[in-house]
């Protein structure tokens, strides 16, 4: 059996396939969305080879697999998005993972600027470019319900990694780094 190719040249004049066969402009919102949500499944990656907590990595991995089902849902047409998408189980396991990585930091008293250790740094490029996805996915019209899983999962996300990034810097002793109001 002859390997296929990785180019197939049908995307060469600016337009390219949802799933599902429609034809869309490269410019479409679906694709600055789903093209956000496969910037922060790469960034993840990344944080992943600073990220030396076992359970956190495994978090992670799965958080990595469920953006996957989101991408898969935005480069779909409307009638495929139930077959990969986001249930409320999920949603709950962020949650959960922020509330235990809550309960040992310190109390937050001061607005935490991106920093204190690589791994932290990393986790809040993550957490930017989440709250971006978020943007992006607002903008198609079909998910501008305040009460779609995938938003509300995005959101959480957007959180966690703010968490994540408190811990990263608590656990390897790095110092956190906090605003400095610089105007009057």
């Amino acid at each position: 059996m002859e390997k296929s190719k990785i180019y197939t040249k049908t995307g060469d004049k600016g337009a390219t396939s949802l799933v599902g066969g429609k034809r869309v402009s490269k410019t479409h919102v679906r694709l600055d969305a789903y093209g956000t949500v496969d910037e922060l499944n790469s960034f993840i990656g990344l944080l992943l080879e600073e990220i030396e907590d076992h359970h956190n990595r495994e978090i992670l991995l799965k958080i990595q697999s469920i953006l996957f089902n989101v991408g898969c849902a935005l480069a779909s047409e409307e009638d495929r998005e139930e077959i990969c998408s986001v249930d409320e189980s999920q949603i709950e396991m962020l949650e959960t993972e922020m509330d235990h990585m809550d309960a040992y930091l310190p109390r937050l008293n001061n607005f935490v600027l991106p920093g204190g250790c690589k791994s932290a740094a990393l986790a809040h490029v993550c957490r930017s470019i989440c709250r971006r996805a978020e943007r992006n996915i607002y903008r198609i019209p079909e998910y501008t319900d305040s009460g779609n899983l995938i938003l509300i999962f995005m959101n959480r996300l957007s959180d966690y990694f703010f968490i994540l990034a408190r811990k990263e810097c608590f656990d390897k002793n790095g110092e956190e780094v906090f605003w400095q109001k610089t105007c009057k």
